[in-house]
């Protein structure tokens, strides 16, 4: 296990994901279903993460810079309500950078607030997150759209998708391209034909907000983990009063890092508003998305392939309960969750966590009895899993990991 741990994160996460598949498939085939592993549950997990992902990323660069911004609710629901304006009033791309830009501004503002003033991280964000609803109703009430109403907006245009040739089909001009995922999948080779059904769901139709979302996580890497930019930031984090020595100007990079962690939730809320999710904007739409992209920072260490991960599994509930008519797939999900409790019984025990292996362990059957005794799962179950999800992390995982050393205190400088 200590090689195992070792290896490089792009050796590991590909394992994980071999072995997920592999407790998928046979957990579907002794449901007799092809839910948890089709092409639409992958397109529809990756439309559930996305939010959630940019949500994480923007806590990442934040709490990387040592600033705790749980106001990206609030960023996210305004930026809802921005892209939603921006993509009715100049188009569907101005409205993504409407987001941002409200987004953004919610940053500067939780920034002046922690950083300038020494406001407490945790009741400034509170306070941006019950401002937000509030500023939003109110915009909605001036706004002068045909059709938008106090609480919600017309339909909105959004920025188009693309699929991936020769992997995923799809024509080109007159050229109609070879779908070589397509064709894996209708063999119906055991676990291989679902690992191209699942492949194929993320390549085929994805949005360009989403697209974008993906490419900018090892961009993140390399920003900052590979530049003197990045670097300077992750001090600001660690150990601020040594960058200061140093000559790094720690408040522009706070400022810096917390408005880009504004942004990024505001093209989240974008990205709900938008067509790729809901097509409207709604009040209340972000339903907590902004919280489990900080659950998702902390499942996935404060890095950004982690928080990659920990999105996509937050997401895939979502995506297995939009089709799931007779509720079957959210029955064989129950095995699937008892396999996993049973991998983290045997992971804290290995640690020494006997509490932790007990209440997993204990868990873990009660889902073993739940399946054995149903048939089907109600609707709503699958509604609150991936609440449970967040939860359960929090529970078991929270322990082991590493935040940044100065992440939340207040900087004053000269102070050591």
């Amino acid at each position: 296990m200590k090689r195992f741990g070792a290896l490089p994160a792009y050796v590991r996460w590909p394992i994980y994901a071999f072995v997920a598949v592999f407790v998928l498939t046979v957990s579907q085939n002794l449901d007799g279903t092809d839910r948890l592993t089709s092409v639409t549950t992958a397109q529809s997990m990756l439309r559930w993460a996305v939010p959630i992902l940019l949500a994480g990323l923007g806590g990442l660069y934040s709490e990387r810079a040592g600033v705790v911004n749980i106001g990206l609710e609030g960023m996210m629901i305004v930026g809802t309500w921005m892209g939603a304006w921006g993509a009715l009033k100049f188009g569907p791309w101005w409205g993504i950078v409407a987001a941002l830009v409200g987004g953004a501004l919610g940053g500067l503002l939780h920034a002046v607030a922690t950083v300038s003033f020494g406001v407490d991280h945790i009741i400034s964000g509170v306070a941006i997150n019950i401002l937000a609803p509030g500023l939003t109703r109110f915009l909605s009430s001036i706004v002068e759209i045909p059709g938008w109403s106090i609480t919600q907006s017309p339909r909105v245009p959004g920025v188009g998708s693309a699929t991936l040739p020769i992997l995923a089909g799809g024509k080109i001009g007159g050229w109609t391209s070879p779908d070589l995922l397509g064709w894996i999948g209708r063999k119906d080779w055991f676990l291989v034909s679902d690992l191209a059904d699942l492949a194929k769901g993320l390549v085929t139709r994805a949005p360009w907000v989403t697209i974008g979302a993906l490419v900018f996580v090892p961009f993140t890497v390399w920003l900052l983990w590979r530049t003197r930019f990045g670097l300077r930031l992750r001090i600001c984090g660690e150990y601020p009063a040594a960058g200061e020595v140093q000559g790094i100007n720690v408040y522009k990079y706070k400022y810096i890092a917390v408005i880009i962690s504004g942004a990024l939730a505001g093209l989240g809320g974008a990205f709900i508003a938008g067509p790729e999710l809901s097509g409207i904007y709604l009040e209340g739409q972000t339903q907590g998305r902004g919280f489990v992209g900080l659950a998702a920072l902390i499942f996935g260490n404060w890095k950004p392939g982690g928080v990659m991960g920990a999105s996509l599994l937050f997401g895939y509930p979502f995506g297995i309960g939009l089709r799931d008519l007779d509720g079957s797939a959210s029955h064989a999900l129950i095995l699937v969750s008892a396999v996993g409790l049973g991998l983290v019984a045997l992971s804290a025990f290995r640690r020494g966590r006997k509490a932790d292996a007990g209440l997993a362990l204990s868990l873990g059957a009660l889902s073993v009895v739940w399946y054995l005794l149903s048939d089907s799962v109600e609707s709503v179950w699958i509604n609150i899993f991936p609440y449970v999800i967040v939860l359960l992390v929090l529970v078991f995982f929270a322990q082991r990991l590493r935040m940044p050393a100065a992440d939340g205190e207040i900087y004053r400088r000269g102070e050591a």
